[in-house]
């Protein structure tokens, strides 16, 4: 016969409730791999080690949570040119809920471009190059025409860099320096030094999502996980940016401009 009583148990490594003896769904008591939140870790903790401790078993090191703190302020706000969060503000200005608009940086941040998949992607080329110039050289040049078709298009640059870009933004090569002295981990430190190499065997300059990559990497993330990360670090602006374009209100909207290739105005009429 079935257990029904453990058929509706459910089953979590990473978290663990007590109910309160009067009422099954007020929690007394919840415990996060085995810390009690409330007993021990609210008012002790620091918020960085509650992430960590959601992905990990086991807290990391000193320096391994001092780095993730730093990408994670570094990540806080992409700022309003971000699509992402432009999509955001698009949503507090058209009075959207806000749910919605956080649901709108969520879809316009997730893709290949400066998005999630993009640190997805970078996290995979890390696993397959490491710190080896031939394999990048090799994997940025790689035809994914003939890869297995998935719910995301075709890549159309190198993950991990910037296809508009001309050299490295200061934001980019300081970013990569604080992370790289703080973790003295081993992708990091040798993108430090050799960020310049590996931009000209690209062709491309660094991009921020390259350096979260191989931070999330380093920090021993799946590109799974660090794709979810992405998504998860960067809300915080969308929020802000949200709630204060709909104070402002439509007339203060940056809208910018568009660049039709097929203009009607310049046609000539019959």
């Amino acid at each position: 016969m079935p257990d029904n009583k453990n058929a509706n148990m459910i089953r979590s490594r990473i978290w663990r409730e007590e109910p309160e003896p009067d009422n099954p769904y007020a929690t007394r008591a919840a415990y996060c791999r085995g810390y009690d939140v409330f007993g021990q870790m609210v008012g002790n903790a620091r918020w960085v080690e509650m992430l960590a401790l959601l992905f990990r078993d086991e807290l990391p090191g000193t320096a391994a949570l001092d780095m993730l703190e730093a990408l994670a302020v570094a990540l806080a706000n992409p700022g309003p040119r971000d699509p992402s969060i432009h999509a955001a503000m698009c949503g507090g200005v058209g009075g959207s809920s806000a749910a919605a608009s956080l649901i709108a940086a969520l879809s316009v941040g997730a893709g290949r471009y400066r998005g999630a998949r993009e640190v997805f992607d970078a996290m995979t080329a890390w696993k397959t190059c490491d710190t080896d110039l031939d394999a990048w050289n090799n994997y940025s040049r790689r035809d994914t025409s003939n890869d297995i078709v998935d719910t995301w298009p075709r890549r159309e640059h190198p993950p991990g860099f910037d296809p508009h870009g001309v050299s490295t933004a200061t934001s980019v090569r300081r970013l990569l320096e604080t992370l790289a002295r703080i973790g003295a981990t081993p992708r990091l430190t040798w993108l430090a030094s050799q960020h310049r190499e590996l931009e000209q065997c690209v062709g491309l300059p660094l991009d921020v999502s390259g350096v979260a990559s191989a931070a999330f990497a380093d920090l021993g993330y799946t590109p799974n996980e660090g794709e979810m990360l992405f998504l998860l670090l960067r809300l915080p602006g969308a929020a802000a940016h949200a709630l204060e374009q709909e104070s402002y209100g439509y007339k203060r909207f940056p809208f910018y401009p568009v660049e039709l290739e097929d203009d009607p105005a310049t046609r000539e009429m019959p």
